[in-house]
């Protein structure tokens, strides 16, 4: 079969994608395993292989994803629960003075992602912003828009959340390397599209708390745990992933150290170490019976169960563009390419997500198909960290009304859909493009 024909294969299959995803509304999981069915039988590979691919494509993401998301999830309930989210914010509003609640609230959201769902994080945390707003009479989108740049920077570059670990999976990158270039590039996009921005926006678009959304706070049935416990807690899985990936990169092999940092900062260890202390700590020494920390365990993974299989079908896609043959001549035709590999990376994860606005997927469609041309421009180490970097900024542009979290923020601050795009989308695309450009100032000293 000719190149040609092939990379015609690969874009219809990618067109296909979107229609299924966009037009017919088919759930991305089912989308995206049909799309690789078709994809590999119209390569040419035998029926049997197409299926073999599709189920090691599917075992061999779902073998990491699966735990890492899945201890992520638990971690992150036990959060939201014990009120760990609620200390955060209180905590640091108090150190920095109200004066300065928009960078509190900047670095709360920052924390709070880590293990906890941006949605969720903001649902949490949006009734301390009513309050401020309401208390010195300045815009919603004063506080707010700090908050949800925190939650989105952090829900975008930095694991374990899922949509860098889907990306670093597929494409083979080292979760260390994401933690340490997810926070260069995460710290300055959520000052720029934060504080900095809410000042701009706040001072043409005064919001204030729509009268539906006046929320009582939430009353916890226990009293909050400690800000040092609650960052302790949140620091220890990704300080681990740290030391594992500066270990191996600065001590020999087989020392003993490395030995020990690769152990315990493998993701696995990390996030299961991590998730136990939840349990104990904002568990069952705050007074919550076994079967209470089971229960709460168990709500976790509904929502992540679904992020779990959108990831694994990526994998699935990825493997039939691999196995057929058409991965082969996708990556040598973007290996020929002007672009440098970061910037095609950003490009098509923003081309996806301004179609069909979902970012898991975008992620995940944009890192199967880059992962034939890392394999052949044969990159590894930290680069790799970028791409997911360059991939999740992509991933994050210009958000519109075919964003989930577009309408969230537009109910919750009580906008309409012109101002939504006036703030959360500008907010979104200042993250993707500050995110690519710390990306691509770093790859210039790594690539």
């Amino acid at each position: 079969m000719s190149d040609q024909l092939l990379i015609l294969i690969a874009l219809a299959g990618i067109f296909l994608l979107l229609f299924l995803v966009i037009r017919t509304k088919l759930h991305a999981f089912v989308a995206l395993l049909l799309v690789s069915l078709i994809v590999g039988i119209l390569a040419g590979m035998p029926l049997e292989e197409v299926i073999n691919s599709m189920q090691s494509g599917m075992g061999g993401t779902l073998g990491f994803v699966a735990v890492v998301v899945g201890l992520g999830a638990m971690f992150g309930q036990m959060l939201e629960v014990s009120g760990g989210a609620e200390r955060l914010a209180r905590t640091m509003i108090q150190k920095f003075g109200e004066g300065r609640a928009q960078w509190a609230l900047g670095i709360t959201g920052f924390l709070v992602a880590i293990p906890v769902f941006f949605d969720v994080g903001f649902i949490i945390l949006v009734p301390i912003v009513y309050g401020l707003a309401k208390k010195t009479g300045r815009s919603l989108l004063y506080y707010g828009i700090p908050l949800l740049a925190g939650l989105a920077v952090t829900h975008s570059f930095i694991p374990p959340t899922p949509g860098p670990i889907a990306v670093a999976d597929l494409i083979g990158a080292e979760i260390g390397w994401v933690i340490l270039f997810g926070a260069i590039a995460g710290v300055p996009a959520m000052i720029i599209s934060g504080p900095l921005f809410a000042k701009y926006i706040s001072k043409r678009l005064h919001v204030v708390v729509p009268d539906y959304m006046n929320l009582e706070e939430v009353e916890y049935d226990k009293e909050l745990p400690s800000f040092k416990l609650i960052s302790a807690i949140i620091l220890t899985p990704l300080v681990l992933i740290l030391l594992n990936t500066f270990s191996g990169f600065l001590l020999e092999e087989g020392h003993i150290v490395r030995a020990i940092f690769t152990f315990l900062g493998h993701p696995f260890v990390a996030l299961t170490i991590a998730t136990l202390l939840t349990f104990v700590f904002l568990g069952t020494k705050r007074g919550y019976s076994r079967q209470e920390v089971h229960d709460i365990a168990n709500k976790a993974l509904e929502p992540a169960g679904i992020i779990i299989l959108v990831t694994g079908a990526g994998g699935v896609f990825k493997q039939v563009l691999i196995d057929s043959g058409v991965g082969d001549v996708l990556g040598n035709m973007m290996a020929g390419s002007a672009l440098p590999p970061l910037l095609l990376a950003f490009l098509i994860a923003a081309a996806v997500r301004v179609a069909q606005g979902s970012a898991t997927v975008s992620m995940v469609t944009a890192a199967g198909l880059m992962a034939p041309l890392i394999s052949i421009l044969q990159l590894e180490g930290p680069v790799l960290g970028l791409m997911v970097i360059a991939i999740a900024s992509g991933a994050t542009v210009l958000s519109h009304v075919n964003d989930s979290g577009f309408w969230l923020v537009g109910r919750y601050f009580g906008l309409t859909v012109k101002d939504t795009l006036k703030t959360w989308t500008v907010m979104e695309t200042l993250i993707g493009l500050v995110g690519l450009t710390v990306a691509l100032i770093l790859g210039m000293f790594i690539i």
